[in-house]
């Protein structure tokens, strides 16, 4: 079983950066992908970006390319989710999660770590 902890959150004003952070335990850890998700108040969880473990291909959604970079570091089990240039828009709690294989669902999620961003 995976277990995923992010951390990193806070606030910050517009145009500020945060880097999120989301370590990875368990007795073997060899996802297929990790993801960042977002759900803002009243809204549905959403995608924000996601990195295939193996090769280091990322995606991103459309609201945030160009603004935010998801990286990891093998050694230590860890995703990043660097986060420049936000805005209020960007308000929310971020969730890091596991795809353990090509096709599958995204399974495991971490507790969420909330970002405000204040205009």
């Amino acid at each position: 079983q995976v277990q995923l902890v992010e951390s990193g959150g806070g606030s910050v004003q517009a145009g500020g950066s945060l880097r999120l952070s989301c370590a990875a335990s368990g007795r073997t850890f060899r996802p297929y992908a990790l993801g960042w998700f977002r759900q803002a108040p009243g809204k549905e969880r959403e995608f924000v970006a996601g990195l295939i473990w193996t090769g280091g291909h990322t995606n991103y959604a459309e609201s945030v390319k160009g603004r935010f970079t998801i990286s990891r570091d093998n050694a230590k089990n860890t995703v990043f989710l660097q986060m420049n240039d936000l805005g209020p828009w960007d308000t929310a709690v971020y969730y890091c999660t596991t795809k353990p294989l090509r096709g599958a669902d995204w399974s495991s999620w971490g507790q969420g770590t909330q970002v405000t961003v204040s205009s």
